[in-house]
């Protein structure tokens, strides 16, 4: 039942692998989460944060837990002590901790190990898709309002986050704008029409898939706004929904709740215009039309 992560799944996603299997094991044995919490001097809600991967592991604690366990196999034991050291590895975001919240670092986090993203965007373009241009005028209506060290070091982590898409094993981006996010005038009609010639530049990429959801389709089945639904390689982690708010972030990977985004996700992707209108509608759009 040990699972390793594939070569580039983030530390992040280590984790969630390392908590999930500690929880198989635990409960086949039938020990309680207070009882692991006991073998390890730490609480209930310790064990429980450890198996859903939010917090750092001790090598020290798995190899209690382990015991208790009654894994004895030295080949798994270090399979799982193995994924304990990758998983405690700090990414490369650790290094704007100066401007990234600690709710959104889980994000770049699974982000960065994900396979495929799909995005549902009604305001702004998806950080992800923002030429530099948009992103410092979007950065530039912060409230309250940022220093310009902040906002360059706010520019810097997404534009390091966009390399993503173009280094290495890059995921399978699909993003569904609304049109609204392309007619609201960001950074005024220079930054627009850059932005929107990025957009056209970026949907050549093999792995870049993008929809508009056009104003004239009416009401359509992302009425309850923003999403995006990460996959991952790792056959053992679910997909996990994200959900960004002002001050936080909700991340849901329970089924039925990834079902329901995921229905309405490829409801938005039949309704909205093809990959191929998309380009004719951005074309009209830097034409002035």
């Amino acid at each position: 039942m040990t699972t390793t992560a594939q070569p580039g799944g983030g530390s992040m996603v280590r984790r969630i692998l390392l908590g999930s299997q500690l929880r198989r094991l635990r409960e086949s044995r039938g020990i309680t989460r207070e009882d692991a919490g006991y073998q390890i001097r730490a609480s209930e809600s310790k064990i429980s944060r450890m198996e859903l991967g939010r917090v750092s592991f001790k090598e020290r604690d798995v190899a209690d837990l382990l015991s208790l366990y009654g894994v004895d196999d030295g080949g798994e034991r270090e399979a799982l002590l193995g994924l304990v050291r990758e998983a405690n590895k700090s990414g490369w975001w650790h290094s704007f901790n100066d401007v990234l919240p600690g709710w959104f670092q889980t994000y770049v986090g699974l982000e960065e190990a994900a396979a495929q993203i799909r995005t549902y965007e009604v305001q702004f373009i998806p950080g992800l898709l923002q030429c530099e241009e948009y992103a410092r005028a979007v950065f530039g209506q912060t409230r309250p309002v940022i220093s310009d060290a902040e906002l360059e070091r706010r520019l810097s982590l997404r534009l390091r986050r966009q390399k993503l898409l173009a280094e290495g094993p890059s995921p399978r981006l699909w993003a569904v704008i609304d049109e609204a996010a392309l007619r609201r005038p960001v950074g005024g009609p220079k930054v627009m029409r850059a932005q929107v010639q990025y957009l056209l530049d970026v949907s050549e990429q093999a792995n870049v898939v993008i929809q508009v959801m056009p104003f004239r389709f009416g009401a359509h089945a992302g009425e309850s706004g923003a999403f995006s639904i990460l996959r991952f390689p790792e056959q053992d982690l679910a997909d996990v929904v994200y959900l960004e708010q002002l001050t936080s972030a909700l991340y849901l990977d329970k089924r039925d709740d990834v079902d329901a985004y995921v229905q309405v996700m490829e409801r938005l992707c039949v309704d909205s215009l093809t990959p191929e209108q998309t380009k004719d509608l951005l074309t009209r759009i830097l034409a002035g039309n």
